[in-house]
């Protein structure tokens, strides 16, 4: 039976990958500094540790006969408005979570094959309507936030540690991602989650609020197509960083439309100041694509699912709204 350890195991993405990984029969380790909040963890042991302190990055990767593979998911993150307010945060804990995890990682008589979540933060802002660049056109480089950068380290670092200590690695930079069972409010929230619970919480034939003028550009991957590609990855040999998203790309002000539409209520848009991030992503799929895997969901057909589950987290804690 193969082994699997998934840092971060205890949010939206470890979760989901935790089970997919269950039905494919791995023997599964979750580490976080919390449980899942809204299931019971797939994972046959599951571990509360702090990963930005050393020891534990040890003794979460220490285990009879080794682990075959590790996800490194766990990370401070957020939307948008978070990108700015947690700029620091995020740089000292995500820095400090990798560091140790990957130069520890090393140390094992059994190299894992180790798995690492970048994301498009660390492309430059791009503007609708810019042609597609590749991963390689990430150079030169200039993310948008802080967040990008950090991720961009951490990529050349396990890509070095890689090379020197023989460790296969795998780098997946991924576009914004909805789904059950994802941040749906307190700040750290993305567009899709917090659209859904301003439509679940608004009165039919009122308004909801949305950041900036609508017409940013963006991808939205639905879960289930994320943790498809993720698999594909890591099971290829493709050892450069890759891009796993969506090829439908829909405006901000597409995205609120598409949730109103779900919802069944008529409700106007009220378009306000706020943080909006990037104005355009538009990536090349190629490299993922070469694996064979590519989306399942339209952005509708993932609303669809995404929406009533953070509808009922409304109705549980707020009440109905009508």
């Amino acid at each position: 039976m193969k082994k699997a350890l998934i840092c971060g195991a205890g949010g939206f993405l470890g979760s989901h990958l935790a089970k997919r990984l269950k039905k494919e029969g791995f023997w599964v380790r979750g580490v976080d500094i919390k449980k899942p909040e809204y299931s019971k963890s797939a994972a046959d042991d599951f571990q509360l540790l702090d990963l930005r302190i050393r020891k534990n990055c040890t003794k979460a990767l220490t285990v009879d006969g080794g682990f075959d593979q590790v996800y490194q998911l766990a990370a401070d993150r957020g939307g948008a408005g978070y990108m700015v307010s947690g700029e620091c945060d995020m740089m000292e804990n995500n820095v400090l979570i990798n560091v140790y995890m990957i130069s520890e990682a090393v140390k094992l008589s059994k190299k894992p094959k180790y798995f690492f979540s970048s994301s498009v933060c660390v492309y430059k802002d791009m503007q609708p309507g810019d042609g597609v660049i590749t991963e390689e056109q990430v150079y030169p480089a200039f993310p948008e936030n802080e967040y990008g950068w950090e991720k961009l380290y951490t990529e050349r670092m396990l890509l070095a540690f890689s090379r020197k200590f023989g460790m296969p690695a795998r780098i997946a930079r991924f576009h914004t991602t909805y789904g059950p069972e994802s941040n749906w409010e307190g700040g750290r929230e993305k567009a899709a989650d917090a659209l859904c619970r301003k439509v679940a919480m608004a009165k039919d034939g009122g308004e909801i609020e949305v950041w900036g003028d609508g017409k940013a550009v963006r991808v939205f991957t639905y879960v289930d197509d994320l943790i498809e590609g993720i698999r594909k990855l890591v099971e290829s040999e493709i050892g450069e960083p890759t891009n796993i998203g969506s090829s439908q790309r829909v405006s901000v002000a597409e995205l609120a439309e598409t949730v109103i539409k779900v919802s069944g209520k008529k409700l106007g848009i009220k378009y306000v100041e706020g943080a909006v991030g990037v104005h355009g992503r538009n990536f090349s799929s190629a490299r993922i694509n070469s694996t064979g895997w590519s989306t399942k969901f339209t952005l509708e057909e993932g609303i669809k699912i995404h929406y009533p589950w953070v509808r009922s987290q409304v109705e549980k804690k707020y009440g109905v709204t009508k």
